[in-house]
């Protein structure tokens, strides 16, 4: 009786498995597809990967021999792709990608190179060798910030999180209108700005500043980045008014610069010759030795030398009426005869000459006689053409809008509270 009922159970289990097997729809059947990981345009499932950073003395020679290719082949690729990329230039602390067969060889086919975040250069010799630069796709996301100055501004830059080239923009978009080595606590700034992005995660650093305002000493300052010249496309900051911020000269060789130490004072007495009345006309402005020094007007450099008491110097002829000038340099960033442009590194802060400390003593000639930089009304930029300034003014009403719009931070307002 048992045995008679055990074969019928099963019969049954059989008759409704296969039931079930049939009443599932073909197109429900669910196949599972690995998706492949292509990155650098090859799909890494098929290679071994390697990754890693150049080391300090590590060549490209050394890091392919290490991935089974024999020294003829490496001169072979050097040389053919020597137009595209050097192998002796690869820098320690670069990352690199080696793509390697899947089999006993373990053989090197594709080396990676990464210049930066967004730059690389692809090197392959699977059939033919051929080397080509690449940049990885970037998003442009638009952002806004906003901060009130406590002590710096860009320790309130730091203390939001926001990247030290904004603080280097503000100072250049604002190099004339705003004397940053004056900045006054509770002064503050908005902006819109753009930062980019890899693989829509990844930062790699931020873009152009679309507009700004600044706040000092109660005074506003807008700035609204626009083509005025079509002809030439180059962007310029204007005011709300329409007026070009940037003048014919920087306010100082320095980006940054905590203090003035020495005026241009034609009756100061001077140290180094014993206390002796000696005509002072430079304007001394301090900084660590090695600190950058920038042209702070485009022209053409007229002296690059050392001699006495001048030490290491650059002069600069901008045109018929101005010259600026550069002394006690460290060292020496351009040559006479090189043409420089407005912000350009001329040469780094020293201690050469006459000095008892490191600083750049900056003179500035008007007509062949030195003068004092921070006393004279200098022209402004090339002015917008009258039949542009409608289309300006017009293309910075949802600009201004959006920057009205922005709030400064909470903490920094109660900071300005108390």
């Amino acid at each position: 009786m048992k045995k008679t009922l055990a074969l019928i159970f099963s019969a049954l289990c059989i008759i409704t498995c296969k039931k079930n097997e049939s009443e599932i729809p073909p197109n429900e059947i669910i196949i599972e597809q690995k998706i492949p990981t292509v990155i650098f345009g090859y799909n890494f499932d098929d290679y071994t990967i390697i990754q890693d950073t150049i080391r300090k003395g590590e060549s490209f020679g050394v890091i392919l021999n290490r991935n089974h290719v024999e020294s003829p082949m490496i001169n072979r690729i050097a040389v053919k792709i020597k137009d595209t990329f050097d192998v002796r230039r690869l820098r320690a602390g670069k990352p690199y990608t080696v793509l390697v067969k899947k089999d006993s060889t373990e053989q090197a086919q594709v080396f990676i190179y990464q210049h930066n975040k967004i730059e690389y250069t692809v090197i392959e010799f699977i059939d033919t060798i051929k080397a080509n630069r690449k940049r990885k796709p970037i998003k442009i996301v638009e952002k806004t910030a906003s901060g009130i100055i406590t002590s710096s501004l860009s320790q309130t830059l730091d203390d939001q999180g926001l990247s030290p080239l904004i603080t280097n923009d503000l100072s250049l978009i604002y190099a004339w209108t705003i004397d940053f080595f004056s900045l006054k606590k509770n002064d503050k700034f908005k902006i819109i700005y753009e930062e980019k992005f890899i693989d829509d995660t990844v930062s790699a650093g931020v873009g152009q500043i679309k507009a700004a305002y600044f706040e000092h000493e109660g005074k506003p300052f807008y700035a609204f980045k626009f083509i005025a010249d079509s002809t030439k496309m180059i962007k310029d900051y204007y005011d709300e008014n329409t007026n070009n911020l940037r003048r014919q000269f920087l306010k100082a060789p320095l980006k940054f610069s905590s203090r003035i130490s020495s005026r241009f004072n034609l009756k100061r007495r001077i140290g180094l010759y014993n206390n002796q009345v000696r005509p002072h006309k430079g304007t001394d402005f301090p900084a660590a030795i090695g600190t950058p020094i920038i042209a702070t007007a485009s022209g053409r450099v007229t002296e690059s030398r050392k001699k006495g008491g001048n030490g290491n110097y650059v002069k600069i002829r901008h045109n018929g009426t101005y010259s600026t000038q550069y002394l006690h340099m460290s060292r020496r960033a351009v040559k006479k005869g090189d043409f420089v442009k407005q912000g350009e590194v001329i040469g780094y802060i020293g201690m050469t000459g006459n000095t008892s400390g490191p600083h750049v003593c900056y003179r500035f000639w008007k007509n062949g006689s030195q003068v004092d930089p921070l006393k004279q009304k200098l022209p402004a930029a090339k002015p917008m053409k009258e039949e542009i300034k409608p289309i300006y003014l017009k293309s910075i009403v949802e600009k201004k809008q959006k920057l009205d719009s922005i709030a400064y931070p909470e903490h920094s307002l109660k900071i300005k509270a108390h």
